[in-house]
């Protein structure tokens, strides 16, 4: 036989004491589109930080392991050897990563600022 009531979607996140517990911003998006907006927002503040040496650190370390890992196990080197050659790898891969975020940061940057400035213009 078909239910008469529906069932409910969402848990109740009431609290003992009779208050419920409102999720804030991190409630799911409703429709395609706010998913999309929602992730076109955070790409955008995600790129507006400036490029630091600790995010160049972790990239490059994982480069470097990745590196290691296809030396021991896809081309049959020794351990020891392959390792120094990550690190070696590390030491190239950390300011290379670094100084091309900085560039295109100021890249971005430029862009932004000249667009400020026609605007300004009226153009």
């Amino acid at each position: 036989m078909a239910r008469t009531t529906r069932r409910r979607r969402r848990k109740h996140r009431g609290t003992q004491g009779g208050s419920i517990d409102r999720r804030g911003g991190a409630r799911r998006p409703r429709s395609r589109q706010e998913a999309r907006a929602r992730a076109k927002k955070q790409l955008g503040q995600k790129r507006e930080r400036v490029p630091s040496w600790g995010s160049a650190l972790g990239r490059g370390a994982f480069g470097a392991a990745i590196f290691f890992v296809l030396l021991v196990v896809i081309f049959g080197r020794p351990a020891a050897p392959s390792f120094a050659f990550a690190a070696l790898m590390l030491l190239i891969y950390v300011p290379m990563g670094h100084y091309i975020d900085r560039f295109f940061y100021n890249r971005r940057q430029a862009a932004r600022h000249r667009e400020r400035e026609r605007r300004e213009r009226g153009e």
